[in-house]
């Protein structure tokens, strides 16, 4: 089992910037990659950005690519996603999630509101 707690969400202007983080527990050393995910309301859960821990591939969603980095700890503990220029579209929950395989996630945070006003 891997244990996913989100932190750093809030309420910000447009163009201002947010630190997200999730601290990781348990098995880390199963997870072959994590990523971050986001659902705003009414609509499905989206992709934002993943890493991978063999290669350290790191991937983006069109939407806020040259906006947002993802990075880690570099011991599989703790995930952020540094939210750069953030826009009212960018509001939704923020979930962490952590991969035991290659393309599905198996584990999910509570998730963290990220509010962006116009």
């Amino acid at each position: 089992q891997v244990q996913l707690v989100e932190s750093g969400g809030g309420l910000v202007q447009a163009g201002d910037s947010l630190s997200l983080s999730c601290a990781a527990s348990g098995r880390t050393f199963s997870s072959v990659a994590m990523g971050w995910f986001r659902q705003a309301p009414g609509k499905e859960r989206e992709f934002v950005a993943a890493i991978t821990w063999i290669g350290g591939t790191i991937d983006y969603a069109d939407s806020v690519k040259g906006r947002f980095t993802i990075s880690s700890d570099g011991a599989r503990n703790t995930l952020y996603l540094q939210m750069n220029s953030l826009k009212p579209e960018d509001t939704a929950v923020y979930y962490c999630a952590a991969a035991i395989s290659y393309g599905r996630y198996n584990y999910w945070g509570q998730g963290t509101q990220v509010t962006v006003s116009s």
